[in-house]
Formats: C-alpha cells, sequence, structure tokens
C-alpha cells in the first residue's frame, strides 16, 4: 500500500474524478482521493491524495491556489467560460490596459463572490450545473473569498492574461466574468492553469503518463510526498516512548511549546509522523484527532 500525495498535472478533457480513477487503476488503490476540483476544461496541479494520505486532504483543500488565467473580452457565455453558449457580445475596441488595471484593484481582497450557476455547487445533493441543464430555475448564494494577487502578465486585446492567488472556493470563472461586467463589456474565461495548490506547484508536478512509468519501473515512490508535507504551517511535537503510546491509543498529553496554533504535527522519537493533534484548552493538553498508522 502507497501512502502520501502525488503532485499530478492534470491535462486539459480530464475531470478530476477522472484523474482520481485514473490514479486508482494505476496504484491498485482504493483509498485515493483529490484535493480540491479542476474543471475539465483547466489544466495543472491536482494534489492527489493516497492510502493514508486522503485523511489529510481537507487541510490541503483549505490552502490557497495560484492560476494563470486567459480571459477574453466581449464575449459573455453562460457557463462563463469557453465550454458554454454565447448569451452576449459586445464591442471592445475602446477597451484600454489603463481601464483594465484600475478595475483589477477593485478585486483585490476580501469579498463576497457569486459562483457560476454551471458550477459543482450541490443543492439538495445534486450540483447546480446538472439542475441547471435539466431547466430548474435555481439560486445560489455569495460565498466569502480573498484575491491576493492580480498581475497582468500579457495583453492581446481583446484577450488578457492573467496571474491570481486567492484563496480556496474562488471561481476564477466568475472573476472573469465580474471583470467584464465591470468594464461594460462583458467577458469569459477561455484559459486556465493552475499553478499551484498548497505547497505544490506546477514545475514540480508530474504528468499521469509519467506516474505509468514509475508504476511500470516501482519508482512510484520518488514522485510521493508525506503526508505531513502539507501541514507545515503547524508546529511540529517531538514525543518520547512513553507519550507515544498514549497518541498511539488516542489519548490526550502535555506538551509545553510556546504556540498560539490550534493544531499541531505529531512525531515519535525517531523523527516519524504519528498524528494531527488539536489543543484542548479546558484541559491544556493536547487531544490527537488523526492517528496514523506508522511503519
Amino acid at each position: 500500500m502507497i501512502d502520501g500525495i502525488l503532485n499530478i498535472n492534470k491535462p486539459t478533457g480530464m475531470t478530476s474524478h477522472d484523474v482520481v480513477a485514473k490514479v486508482r487503476k494505476l496504484l491498485k488503490q482504493k483509498r485515493v482521493g483529490h484535493a480540491g476540483t479542476l474543471d475539465p476544461a483547466a489544466s495543472g496541479v491536482l494534489p492527489i491524495c493516497v492510502g493514508q494520505g486522503t485523511r489529510v486532504a481537507e487541510y490541503l483543500s483549505e490552502s490557497g491556489k495560484a492560476y494563470a488565467a486567459d480571459i477574453l473580452f466581449g464575449v459573455v457565455t453562460d457557463t462563463y467560460d469557453a465550454e458554454g453558449a454565447i448569451v452576449r457580445t459586445a464591442d471592445t475596441e475602446n477597451l484600454t490596459l489603463e481601464q483594465i488595471q484600475e478595475a483589477l484593484s477593485g478585486f483585490l481582497g476580501p469579498q463576497m463572490q457569486m459562483p457560476p450557476l454551471y458550477s459543482a455547487i450541490k443543492l439538495q445533493g445534486q450540483p447546480a450545473y446538472k439542475r441547471m441543464r435539466a431547466g430548474e430555475p435555481i439560486t445560489l448564494e455569495p460565498r466569502p473569498v480573498v484575491i491576493t494577487q492580480l498581475d497582468i502578465l500579457t495583453w492581446q486585446p481583446p484577450k488578457l492574461t492573467l496571474t491570481i492567488e486567492c484563496s480556496k472556493g474562488t471561481y476564477i470563472r466568475s472573476l472573469a466574468y465580474d471583470l467584464g461586467e465591470h468594464l461594460g463589456c462583458g467577458a469569459s474565461l477561455v484559459g486556465l492553469i493552475r499553478t499551484r495548490s498548497g505547497p505544490f506547484t506546477l514545475s514540480q508536478s508530474i504528468t499521469l503518463d509519467q506516474l505509468a512509468e514509475s508504476v511500470e519501473n516501482s519508482k512510484v515512490e520518488q514522485y510521493l510526498h508525506s503526508s505531513d508535507s502539507v501541514l507545515q504551517q503547524y508546529p511540529a511535537l517531538m514525543l518520547d516512548d512513553v507519550t507515544t503510546e498514549r497518541v498511539l491509543h488516542g489519548n490526550a498529553f502535555p506538551f509545553d511549546i510556546a504556540t498560539e496554533a490550534e493544531l499541531a504535527r505529531v512525531y515519535d522519537a525517531n523523527g516519524r509522523f504519528m498524528a494531527i493533534a488539536e489543543w484542548d484548552v479546558e484541559r491544556e493538553m493536547w487531544q490527537p484527532m488523526k492517528v496514523f498508522t506508522v511503519s
């Protein structure tokens, strides 16, 4: 059995679930999942959690993301991207780079963003896009997001290429649509590459073909990141043998460390990652939340 995280470069045309299914088949392992959906039309970093690595997927999903996005002004589609039907066009001859730069500054920082109606957000257990395709009227609520960086890479009218850094849950399609509406000419997303998800970057990612080759050569481990690699923002607690036994049985334990963090990584005396612990304010002890099998 393999445990850890694979930094997969998802190709366009595949869903995130398709990639999970492919990895599951290659590794002949059932416990496989992704951390953060990437649209079929998008490519780039898609962390795939394997074995015990699936237990840290939630922490990776919470982390920030980075993208390179191509936005086409003057064309609006029902899905806010190139996959949808065109619902409106407009002339962009008078659109200037200065106008775009000024508009972008208003999209930085914390904000409420309306997700696309054609999205995977669940409504009564069914994805919103399925209800839209069935012709059902739906209503989505705006969601809090944070956009920390918007830098222009190229401007070849009417197409703009941006680099974006943002919080989890940010829809780049919605950003493109909102930017177009703000400028009065409309816009849609025509290309998207995720360049970072948490600590995983595009330059360090591997293709599914590379993974398949590593399976054939029994060298998958060279591409495997440890489960605790996505928890580096939390302090590390190195325990003695007696305390290690307490943790392995799920019992709370004392550990004096100068930190205000609510979570911590827990290691045994040999430096092996074995648990995620939460600070219990009332008892002033660390309580294991997730205990991992130590090999």
